[in-house]
């Protein structure tokens, strides 16, 4: 089955991993084209064209500012994206905790055998 255009999903268009960046970019307020360009050491042309992409499925709202395009998140729509990760983390949680009792053990912070006084007191 042909994979649908990322013009049209917002989960196809995150998928590429330059607009993951551009997305983080963007994370911290508005920014023209040229500021995201001086930001990112992207040609100029490879950033327009993904903002392009991310306005086109709703994730980048923009507005001219003079001569300048300004461009910033959609929140709105980035938080279907962020609800149905969302849903997954329980596997993250589940595999943190693991990692933290295997360091621990490997650490030698795990179930401690008893001390010395431990024994006398029975």
């Amino acid at each position: 089955m042909p994979r649908a255009p990322t013009t049209l999903d917002p989960f196809n268009a995150v998928a590429e991993p330059r607009r993951r960046v551009l997305i983080a970019a963007l994370s911290n307020g508005e920014r023209s084209v040229n500021a995201i360009v001086a930001v990112l050491g992207w040609p100029q042309p490879q950033v327009s064209k993904h903002l392009g992409v991310l306005l086109k499925v709703g994730l980048v709202n923009v507005r001219t500012d003079g001569r300048q395009r300004v461009y910033c998140l959609n929140g709105e729509r980035l938080k279907a994206i962020f609800d149905w990760v969302k849903n997954f983390e329980r596997f993250w949680e589940h595999q943190l905790s693991r990692i933290k009792v295997r360091a621990e053990k490997a650490a030698g912070h795990g179930a401690q055998p008893p001390t010395n006084s431990d024994e006398k007191e029975k």
